[in-house]
Parts: structure tokens; sequence; C-alpha cells
């Protein structure tokens, strides 16, 4: 038994379908025996050999073996090597510039080797044989054709016609209204730089009107730069820019759903990305609608459902509470749009009474001047210093002291407390060329009361050059 453990590795072999010949399990012998075989033949490599160093078969290595015997020869002298047919169209290429793409490389190398019966040995003693200065010597191979079948319907003649070009020019420019097609073409051509170019000018130039599209080429090239950068657009923009176009119905769902749960989603309250939200499921649900709605139109769209059960308990709901699900609705904290919330018939019962039950440790409430939670008033500061220096804090302020405390006061209550126990964080983000900086304080727990400095929370200080800036403050009333 022992002797058999310590050999199970070399025996480690199964049969692959009716031809009963072995084949070993692990890259790079995917093939039977046979046909190892049969390649090394082709390639003049010894079959013991290549069992003992399985890595004189890559690609990668032949790939070399080409382009360093033809990097130095001027394009403009030789005629090309190798027609390409692809799309509906013959395209002459050279091979200095075919080796940039692992795809044509394996085309043209499994042809040559079929057409010529040499050896890549042989071959590469006749490449050697031709110095950097008989370049206008005609090639040793005849010139080749290859054909390539291109199923992926995101890839158009003029986007492959321009990845075929930037084996030879570097430096063309991709546009990115064209960005997404010759993303396709390279990577059918499997061209890793030209694939990393036209990533990084899709990020560069995200749009409500792409960011849809840009998202699903990074799901389906399994692109994470990509869908990574989507979403951080995304969760700058959503309530902001796109709360208020109709590009929001395109916004997929999966991309929705990531959005909302990342503690980097901008909003200037949970209202505001709530209304958002049911802004999104209103455009599903009308696809005719060419213009935003106003708010009441919403209200009455789906007060319009039955009353017998809420919204997300239907049928045509359903799908969609993972999304609402993300939502903090704790943080809703205006007896107005605790109200609106309750009227629209929207939510389940038991959301709402968990919603009001909890009300007391709502967090999250963001706003841009003065809030009130449970009887504490807080005023919310940004201050500009200069054109780089920023800073944002808060400070709890008396009812007598607002400019129209009726207004505010109306349906709240005041709180009578000289201190109380608060745990917040503030939050800032800035774009700067291109790339979000964060800025942040740690979670504070402060007792605030009326007078200085117990009445104003710790200073964020923003250095940033960046414009626009996020701010969010986030608040919780702990047990005191």
């Amino acid at each position: 038994m022992k002797m058999l453990n310590m050999n199970k590795s070399r025996l480690e072999r199964r049969i692959v379908g009716s031809t009963n010949r072995w084949r070993f399990p692990k890259e790079p012998f995917s093939g039977d025996l046979l046909a190892l075989s049969q390649m090394c033949n082709a390639l003049s490599i010894d079959l013991d050999d290549a069992l003992k160093h399985p890595s004189r078969l890559s690609i990668s290595k032949i790939q070399k073996l080409f382009s360093e015997n033809f990097n130095n020869q001027a394009i403009q002298s030789l005629e090309p090597d190798v027609i390409l047919e692809c799309l509906g169209f013959k395209w002459e290429l050279h091979q200095p510039q075919l080796f940039q793409s692992e795809t044509l490389a394996k085309l043209y190398l499994g042809a040559l080797i079929q057409s010529t019966n040499r050896s890549l040995g042989e071959m590469n003693k006749t490449m050697q044989a031709l110095s950097p200065g008989k370049a206008k010597e005609k090639s040793p191979f005849k010139k080749m054709i290859i054909s390539l079948r291109i199923n992926d319907p995101s890839v158009t003649r003029v986007a492959f016609a321009t990845a075929l070009k930037n084996l030879y020019i570097s430096e063309v420019e991709i546009n990115a209204d064209d960005a997404m097609a010759v993303l396709a073409s390279a990577n059918i051509l499997q061209f890793s730089s030209l694939f990393q170019k036209c990533v990084d000018t899709m990020i560069k130039a995200l749009t409500p009107s792409n960011i849809k599209n840009f998202y699903l080429a990074g799901c389906r090239y399994k692109e994470e730069q990509l869908t990574k950068a989507c979403e951080k657009w995304l969760e700058m923009n959503l309530v902001p820019l796109l709360g208020t176009q109709l590009h929001l119905r395109h916004i997929p769902q999966d991309l929705l759903q990531k959005v909302l749960k990342s503690p980097r989603l901008f909003t200037f309250s949970e209202f505001h990305l709530l209304k958002t939200l049911l802004l999104w499921v209103y455009l599903q649900l009308n696809r005719n609608i060419q213009v935003i709605p106003i708010n009441e139109t919403l209200l009455t769209y789906f007060n319009s459902f039955s009353k017998e059960s809420c919204f997300l308990d239907r049928d045509i709901g359903y799908g969609w509470i993972s999304l609402f699900l993300s939502l903090r609705l704790h943080s809703i904290t205006s007896v107005k749009d605790l109200e609106e919330l309750r009227n629209i018939n929207f939510f389940p019962t038991s959301w709402l009474i968990r919603v009001t039950a909890n009300h007391y440790y709502s967090e999250y409430t963001t706003h841009s001047k003065t809030i009130s939670i449970y009887g504490f008033f807080f005023e919310l500061k940004g201050i500009r210093h200069d054109t780089t220096s920023y800073s944002f804090y808060m400070q709890r302020i008396r009812h007598t002291d607002l400019e129209s405390p009726a207004a505010v006061c109306e349906r709240s209550t005041v709180s009578l407390r000289a201190e109380r126990l608060v745990r917040y964080e503030i939050r800032a983000q800035a774009l700067v060329n291109g790339r979000w900086q964060e800025f942040e304080t740690s979670q504070i727990t402060q007792k605030f009361g009326f007078i200085k400095p117990h009445c104003k929370s710790h200073i964020l200080k923003v250095q940033s050059v960046g414009a626009p800036i996020y701010v969010s403050f986030a608040i919780i009333f702990p047990v005191s």
C-alpha cells in the first residue's frame, strides 16, 4: 500500500472516449499520447524530452521565436506574408505584426507547419540565415492564407480594421463611441495591449448613455477593471445625475444592486435614493415614457394599484424586493416623508412597522443645511477656505436659533435635554483627474451640548483641487 501511494502521481491517468487511449489529466497534456507524439514529430521535438520539459510546447515561446527573427525588418520592404480571410474581407498582414495577436499567431503557425512540412527548428534556421541587411529579400515561406470566423455580434468591420491597424501603429486613437466594438475585436484577436487600451478609453469616457453597454462588455469579457469602474461611477452619479434622466431605465438590475449595497454610494438623503429607485421601477414598467415624471405622477401611479396588497407583494414587484431591502429606510426621519412612504402602498406593512419601531435609532441622515432628529437640531456646514482647502463639520443648535423655527418644529418635538450622546462619521469624495479621492473621519462618539466647544463636532479637512465634492454625514443616537 505504501508503494502504491508513492506512485500515485505517475499512475494518475484516465481513459478518454471509446479509443481506449490514455491521457494525462493536467495541462499541457490535454490530448492523448498519440496526438502528443504526432505534435512532437511535426515540431521535431523528442517525445521523452517533451514529457520532461512541457514548457517547450508553449505557444508563447514559439511566437517569441518568430517575432525575434522579424522584428528588425522594415515593413515597407516586405511583401505581405499572410492573407487573413475574415468578415467577408481579405486582409494582408506581415509576420512581425502578426505575432502581437495570439489568435492570428496560432492560426499562422498551424497553417505554416501543415503546408511546408517543416519543423519549427528548420524554419528557425532559415530565419536566422537572413541578416537584417537582407530585409529586402523575399521571404523563404510562401504567402499563407488563414481564415478566422467571428461569432461575436459586437465586432464590426470598421472596428476589426482598427484593431488590425493597431498591429502596425500603436498610437492609433480609439474613439469612445467605437471603443466597445474595438474591445470585442481585440478580445477575438487576443491582442492584449489593444484590449487594455480600449478598457482605459472606456473608463475615461463613462456617461449616462454608455454605462450600461460598457458594464455589460466588462461582464462579457470578464474585465474586472472595467466593471469596477462602472460601479464606482454609478456610486457617485446614481442620485445626483441619473436620478433626473431617462438613461436611468437602462441600468441593469445586478449593477443597481451592487451600487445600493456599496458604503460609498452618494445620496443627498435616503429619501432621495428611494425616489430614484421608485423612478427606476416606474421606467421599467412604462417603456414608452419619454419624459421624466414629476413626483406626484409617481405617487399616483403606485397608488392606482389595488389596496388589497402592496406593490412589492404582487407578482409585478416581487422580483425587485432585493433592491429595496438594500435601502436604509430607517434613515428617513422626516414626518412628511414617512407619511408619503405609508400612503403610496408600496412597502409591506411589516416593513413600515419595523421602521417606525426602530425610528429612534435611525442613522445616515444626510442634508445640506439644518436637520432635526427627535427634537435635536444640528447644522451641517461646509466651508471653502480657498481653491484647494475645505472643511466640513456639524454643530448642535437650539430650536430658537432657527430662522424659521415654526416651519421646522411644526411636526417635530423639541428635546429639552442639555446633552446628548451622538455617534457620527463625516465622509467626503472629490473627483481629481478622473479618479475619486476619499476623505473621512473615524467613527466618533461625542456628547453634544449647547455651549462651545461641546456643541461642535470634529472637523473633516479636505485638501483637493477636484470638483465636485460630495459630503455625507452619518449620525446615530446610541442609548444614553
